[in-house]
C-alpha cells in the first residue's frame, strides 16, 4: 500500500505532528522516547522553543481573491519542493529500525532534503540507494584528519552534495533524562528492557528483525561491530577540536558543493563562517540537547539575518513541529527550516511511510498558513507585518 492510498486516512488520525508525537510515544519503549525526546538539564529550554515560537504574531490582509501559496525553493543551485528538510539525528535506529533509509525515500519522493548523521544507524552507502539527489551529510568533526577524509569521501560517493558541519558539540551534554530511563552505551540486556520489549511488541519485531542499533558508519571506519569499543571511539575521537583552521580545511577536503556551519546562536560566529569561505550558516541550538543555559533559535535568528545581510543562506532548525513555525523561521530570516524529532517520530508513529506524512503535514500547514496571512510567496511573506508586542512576555496575572 502507498502513502497516497493511506493519506486520507491519516490525515484525518493524525491531523498535526504533535498527533504523531503521541502515537510514536505509545509505541516506542521508554528508553527510545527519553532519547528522541530529551533536553538537557531541567530542560526548560525544550519548552522556551515552543514559547518563543507561539509569540511571534502576524497582521493577516484578506480581500484578495483566489491564493494559491507556492512553495518551491531554490538553495544552493538546487530546487526543492518546498523550504523544509530532514534534519541529522543520531542514534537513529533506537526509535525505529531503518528509520533512516524510510526517511530518506520519502525525501526523495516529496524533493526535500534529507541529512545523515554520522551518528546515524545506517551508513551512507545504503541509505544513498534511497536518498536519490536529496542527500545531506552531517559531520561531527574527527579529530584524525585521515577519518575526516575517510568520512566526507564514503559521503561524496553515495551521492550526498552538502556538508554541515557541526560545530555546537564541543563536548557530550549530560541528558539526565536518558540516563534516568535506562539509555547506556552500549545498550544493555537488562530485565527492564526485555519487559520494555515485551510491552512494545512493534518496535521489539522491527528492531529484532534487521537488529540492535549500531553505529555502523563509524563501525565501516573501525573495522569493529562492538559497540562499547565503537561508542567509545565516538566520546575519544569525535568533536571536540573544533576550530577555525579546521573548517577551512574542511572546506578544501569538501572540494565541488556547500558547507555549512551548525549550531550558531552568534551573529559573529555566523560572518566569521562567511569570511572564511563556508557557504551556509546553520541557526540550531541543537533541539535544547546540548546547553541548557543558550537561547531559543528563533531568537537568535533575527540578528544572525541582519549580520549575514543576504551574503550566504541560513538553514534553521530547533523546536519546528508546525508549518506555522516554519512561516516564522522564514520571516525572521531563514532561508530554508529543517525538523528532525517530527520526522523521528513519524517513521516511530506510522512506520515506512511515517515521513511523507510528516512532509505532507509541514507543507499543507505551511501552504494554509501562508494563505491565511494574505501571502502566495516567500517573497511575499517576508514584507508581512507582525502584530505589535513582538518578544514581549505576557504578564498572565494582569487583568
Amino acid at each position: 500500500m502507498s502513502y497516497k492510498q493511506l493519506q486520507n486516512k491519516w490525515s484525518n488520525q493524525y491531523p498535526a505532528i504533535e498527533d504523531l508525537f503521541a502515537k510514536a510515544k505509545k509505541r516506542i519503549p521508554p528508553v527510545a522516547w527519553a532519547y528522541l525526546s530529551s533536553g538537557t538539564g531541567d530542560e526548560d529550554l525544550l519548552d522556551d522553543n515552543k514559547r518563543s515560537f507561539q509569540k511571534i504574531k502576524f497582521l493577516p490582509r484578506f480581500c484578495k481573491g483566489a491564493l494559491h501559496a507556492n512553495l518551491t525553493t531554490t538553495l544552493f543551485g538546487r530546487t526543492y519542493a518546498a523550504p523544509i528538510g530532514v534534519a541529522p539525528v543520531g542514534l537513529t535506529g533506537l526509535m525505529w529500525a531503518r528509520v533512516e533509509h524510510y526517511l530518506a525515500a520519502s525525501c526523495q519522493r516529496f524533493n526535500i532534503p534529507y541529512a545523515l548523521s554520522t551518528l546515524a544507524t545506517e551508513t551512507p552507502e545504503t541509505v544513498g540507494k534511497y536518498v536519490g539527489e536529496m542527500g545531506w551529510f552531517q559531520l561531527y568533526p574527527p579529530k584524525d584528519m585521515d577519518l575526516t577524509e575517510s568520512l566526507l569521501k564514503r559521503a561524496k560517493a553515495n551521492g550526498f552534495h552538502t556538508l554541515i558541519v557541526t560545530a555546537d558539540v564541543p563536548m557530550a551534554s549530560r541528558r539526565e533524562r536518558t540516563k534516568r530511563a535506562g539509555l547506556a552505551m552500549p545498550p544493555k540486556i537488562t530485565p527492564k528492557m526485555i519487559w520494555e520489549g515485551i510491552t512494545h511488541p512493534a518496535w521489539s519485531y522491527h528492531t529484532l528483525r534487521h537488529g540492535l542499533p549500531r553505529l555502523r558508519t563509524v563501525e565501516y571506519y573501525t573495522n569493529n561491530s562492538d559497540f562499547k569499543f565503537v561508542s567509545g571511539f565516538v566520546g575519544n575521537r569525535l568533536g571536540g577540536t573544533l576550530d577555525w583552521d579546521y573548517c577551512k580545511r574542511l572546506k578544501e577536503l569538501w572540494g565541488d558543493g556547500p558547507v555549512l556551519l551548525k549550531g550558531i546562536l552568534h551573529p559573529e560566529d555566523a560572518t566569521k563562517a562567511i569570511e572564511i569561505g563556508l557557504d551556509g550558516i546553520y541557526v540550531s541550538n541543537h533541539g535544547a540537547r546540548q546547553f541548557n543555559g543558550a537561547p531559543t533559535a528563533i531568537e537568535a535568528l533575527p540578528a544572525i539575518a541582519k549580520a549575514v545581510n543576504s551574503k550566504a543562506p541560513i538553514v534553521f532548525d530547533s523546536g519546528v513541529t508546525t508549518g506555522l513555525d516554519i512561516m516564522r523561521a522564514l520571516y525572521l530570516g531563514a532561508d530554508f527550516v529543517m525538523a528532525g524529532r517530527a520526522f523521528i517520530a513519524s517513521v516511530a508513529a506510522l512506520g515506512k511511510y511515517g515521513g511523507d506524512h510528516a512532509a505532507h503535514i509541514f507543507m499543507d500547514d505551511l501552504q494554509n498558513n501562508m494563505v491565511q496571512l494574505g501571502v502566495t510567496t516567500i517573497e511575499e511573506l517576508r514584507k508581512a507585518e507582525l502584530a505589535d508586542g513582538l518578544w514581549l512576555e505576557i504578564d498572565e496575572d494582569a487583568g
